[in-house]
């Protein structure tokens, strides 16, 4: 389904595949030769999102912007099933496996590769040809590379990136608080722009 949001049309070259149950909504540019599968969602909601020639966004995969963060996929990469990119930049020839998820901020260098269920955190800076194995976390820039049972050492880097100011514009409650109301309102209000989209 093609859908115009916030008066922005996607912009997709003729070469390009959509498959019939693939979504995508608002300022996205998708390039030619691009492939996108069967339940993929692309989602801009006020900044663009751009994939370069040849990218291939498999099935289920999720990729979101936000007013303050664009989404730009270079050229040749491939997303693979059930991964989730918000407001992240990636260079040419990146590999994202199945279950991916890269946050906010993110850049992931040139032929970087993100394995099986691995994370990208906000604001993390991927060199070129590095990998996160499988499951694994990176976090920082330059990025620190961690396992996942190593919660204390990444909380350590990630909680001065504030991921609650950074990305919903809500500073991180303090302890026995919660700021869900306040980020959940925000975006209720933000999402109930969809109600205006139009089919193209």
């Amino acid at each position: 389904m093609i859908l115009a949001h916030l008066n922005k049309t996607p912009q997709i070259d003729a070469s390009a595949y959509v498959a019939p149950t693939a979504t995508i909504c608002g300022d996205v540019r998708i390039g030619a030769g691009c492939r996108i599968m069967f339940g993929a969602c692309i989602v801009a909601e006020g900044a663009t999102i751009e994939l370069g020639t040849n990218c291939i966004v498999m099935e289920n995969a999720v990729i979101r912007s936000t007013d303050a963060h664009p989404t730009k996929i270079g050229a040749h990469c491939l997303v693979g099933p059930h991964a989730h990119l918000a407001g992240c930049t990636l260079d040419d020839c990146v590999f994202i496996a199945t279950g991916v998820s890269v946050f906010h901020g993110a850049r992931l260098g040139y032929s970087s590769e993100v394995r099986v269920n691995g994370v990208v955190h906000l604001r993390t800076e991927l060199p070129a040809h590095a990998t996160v194995p499988i499951g694994w976390v990176a976090v920082g820039n330059p990025a620190q590379i961690f396992s996942p049972d190593q919660h204390d050492a990444i909380w350590a880097i990630q909680k001065p990136l504030n991921f609650p100011m950074y990305v919903y514009g809500v500073e991180r409650p303090l302890a026995g608080e919660s700021n869900m109301a306040e980020i959940t309102r925000r975006r209720s209000e933000a999402l109930a722009s969809h109600a205006n989209d139009v089919i193209v």
